[in-house]
């Protein structure tokens, strides 16, 4: 009895733009991809097993309508859906809309030993994993101008009108240039580069102060006001063009952006488990007033490219990586942090538009459980946890893999890294393997070409296999990459590549043998000879 299976295919006819997933070369699109899952073999002399030529029933079953490409137009992705439960001969097809990731259909088959150990591992994360992965919904409210409710635009024009006030009467403290009129020249204030009162950019930073005040007219312009004094006596605007002395490169950085078009900003405090840098940081006050100075500089030059026309992206996906943090008991750490969110609260409101802290330890909840109650429903809102084995996977609800780096669970590499291969602008495909079972991804070939793929599984503990099928019955199965058993401790991603000189496929098999689910990432290029 033929085994059961689900298979999604991906068709790829032409028409997608050259940015997606081939170098703008001139040639013709000739390659479509299909992901497969079947059900893994429960012997490890089976689950050995290697794939050789395709029998012309499966061949029917993946056969697609005739593609004639024109030139200068790079592969666009469709989605069929076939399943082999029907008759032998027929299948079902549904074109899905473009541009929309693989849909994949799992079929899990454990055995009743593997479901036991799983449902052990399920109630033994429940008891040691307590930490909440969300606390509310949260959507961020609009900077379009135009979406404001009447009531807020009432408030936007109040404060305008209070801050047209005060400019005239130079209540903000700015000193005047030496030929203007103090008496008859109203005061100039720039904050974020964004002059008060000359364009819609200025009503967006208004918003930003009535927002994080309720809407209350009154305590918005006070804050707006100790804000511009604070960044006056900071010396703000002189800090940003500052060459200041930096080793924090690897503790705050800024990479990618997430599926909204926020730009993300990754901490990790990790890094202060090295000695020498912590006590080069934090050993005395005038180190730790350095530091302030540093994140002050780092998050301005952050914040001055952000969009703050109206509708535009004018705030930062955090991302705070709890593993191996030196924790609470760190007195002089936990000071200069203190004082650190302090400023931000006072000065730089609703710039976040989310927060998420990725590889959360148990200690956390202690400090947690703390601060939870201080804290409104809004700002409890936009927290994101995850625990270390969750914490790729809820990165990817809010990131695409590409964007995301190596080190947590993506595929793109450092900027000082050079791949040739790949860049932020190439898409990535995500699919979830379930326990047990075999996941194929099928990547059809219709001209000479070089293919170019990454490849991975988050934690690996995974087979992998990648093989190339001709489209001549007769002809042999070319082995790329023997049945490897990758282990946690591999390569986080695979690169490899193929010269495709026939028509045929391209077959990269992950075969879960254990009880867990694993996230398979992976994406390619095509390059014609």
């Amino acid at each position: 009895m033929a085994e059961e299976s689900t298979t999604t295919t991906l068709a790829t006819p032409q028409n997608q733009p050259p940015s997606e997933l081939t170098t703008p070369i001139e040639s013709k699109p000739t390659h479509e991809v299909l992901a497969r899952e079947t059900e893994s073999p429960e012997k490890a002399a089976e689950t050995e097993t290697t794939v050789t030529t395709s029998t012309p029933d499966e061949e029917a079953a993946a056969e697609n309508p005739e593609v004639k490409p024109e030139e200068h137009q790079s592969p666009k992705v469709t989605e069929t859906a076939v399943t082999t439960s029907m008759p032998e001969g027929e299948t079902a097809e549904v074109t899905l809309e473009e541009h929309q990731p693989p849909t994949v259909t799992e079929t899990e088959t454990a055995s009743t030993e593997k479901k036991e150990l799983s449902q052990k591992e399920e109630a033994g994360e429940e008891e040691t994993t307590r930490i909440p992965q969300n606390l509310g919904s949260f959507k961020e409210e609009s900077s379009n101008l135009s979406d404001l409710s009447d009531s807020e635009k009432k408030s936007l024009n109040e404060l305008k009108h209070l801050v047209g006030d005060a400019l005239a009467n130079h209540q903000f403290g700015s000193v005047p240039k030496p030929e203007e009129d103090a008496a008859n020249t109203p005061e100039e204030v720039t904050i974020w580069g964004v002059p008060l009162l000359k364009d819609d950019r200025s009503d967006v930073v208004l918003l930003k102060f009535l927002r994080a005040r309720d809407f209350k007219v009154k305590d918005s312009l006070t804050m707006l006001k100790n804000t511009i004094k604070w960044r006056r006596d900071f010396k703000i605007d002189e800090l940003v063009d500052e060459d200041l002395v930096d080793d924090l490169d690897k503790v705050v950085f800024m990479h990618g952006h997430d599926r909204e078009g926020h730009p993300v900003c990754y901490n990790v405090y990790g890094e202060f488990q090295n000695k020498e840098l912590y006590n080069k940081t934090f050993s005395d006050e005038e180190k730790r007033k350095h530091f302030l100075r540093t994140r002050i500089q780092f998050l301005e030059r952050s914040i001055r490219k952000l969009d703050f026309s109206s509708g535009g992206v004018s705030t930062i996906f955090q991302i705070n990586d709890m593993k191996n943090s030196p924790g609470l008991g760190k007195k002089e750490l936990r000071s200069a942090t203190k004082q650190a969110v302090q400023l931000l609260q006072d000065n730089y409101p609703e710039f976040v538009f989310k927060q998420a802290f990725i590889n959360v330890p148990w200690w956390y909840l202690v400090f947690y459980t703390v601060i939870g109650p201080f804290m409104t429903p809004r700002s409890k809102s936009k927290l994101v946890f995850a625990g270390p084995s969750r914490s790729a996977e809820t990165l990817f609800k809010y990131i695409s893999p590409e964007q995301v780096p190596v080190q947590y669970g993506g595929l793109s590499v450092d900027p000082c890294d050079c791949n040739p291969d790949f860049s932020l602008d190439d898409p990535a495909s995500e699919v979830t393997v379930k326990p047990g079972t075999k996941q194929t991804v099928e990547i059809i070939i219709y001209e000479k070409c070089e293919i170019v793929w990454e490849i991975r599984v988050i934690g690996w503990e995974v087979s992998y296999k990648a093989e190339f099928v001709p489209e001549e019955k007769d002809a042999y199965t070319v082995v790329v990459q023997k049945p490897r058993k990758m282990k946690p401790a591999d390569e986080p991603v695979l690169t490899q590549s193929f010269k495709v000189n026939e028509l045929g496929k391209v077959l990269l098999t992950v075969d879960n043998p254990t009880s867990k689910k694993k996230k398979l990432v992976y994406r390619f290029n095509v390059k014609p000879l």
